[in-house]
């Protein structure tokens, strides 16, 4: 094992979530999810339905990225989404029950991910709300309704392309 005592703290945290995101990732699979679509759900299920650009500038990831997660989200069947009546260009995104149902047992799966609970501590909380906060501040200067969860400015939301705009149209 490394000498981790010698390592600068931004080192120890950046290592310390990937260990986490990689272990939570692994208990997520039998249940056909991964972190970004457990972050999507969580966002559905508050919000409700919404299109994919919206959900994608919640989540703060490019409309592409988001696309990849809905498709694997919709075919373990943990969202729907339909043409959009409103814009026939978009389609809307709903949680299903399924999605409901596999959101909660991910989220079942975070609280007892290390023995002990060591990342419920309030203290390891409080601190990285923090670092969140003054690290995150200048990126994302707009609160939106999600409590906890700012967006970008949309100068800082890059556009798709109008190829894969197009494309991923056409495919759904």
């Amino acid at each position: 094992m490394p000498d981790m005592e010698r390592w600068p703290t931004g080192r120890l945290l950046s290592t310390a979530a990937r260990l986490v995101e990689h272990a939570w990732n692994e208990r997520l699979v039998s249940i056909g999810l991964t972190h970004a679509g457990v972050i999507a759900l969580g966002v559905l299920e508050t919000q409700g339905p919404m299109t994919q650009a919206r959900l994608a500038q919640l989540v703060r990831v490019q409309a592409q990225t988001m696309g990849k997660t809905l498709a694997r989200l919709e075919t373990h069947g943990h969202v729907s989404r339909v043409r959009n009546d409103l814009d026939k260009r978009s389609h809307m995104v709903t949680i299903t029950a399924q999605g409901t149902e596999a959101l909660h047992e991910a989220q079942n799966i975070e609280r007892t991910l290390l023995d002990g609970g060591e990342l419920l501590s309030e203290a390891l909380r409080s601190q990285l709300r923090k670092v969140i906060s003054e690290l995150g501040s200048p990126r994302w200067q707009v609160a939106v309704d999600v409590p906890g969860l700012p967006i970008p400015p949309e100068s800082m939301i890059l556009p798709e392309p109008a190829e894969a705009t197009e494309t991923a149209s056409e495919s759904r």
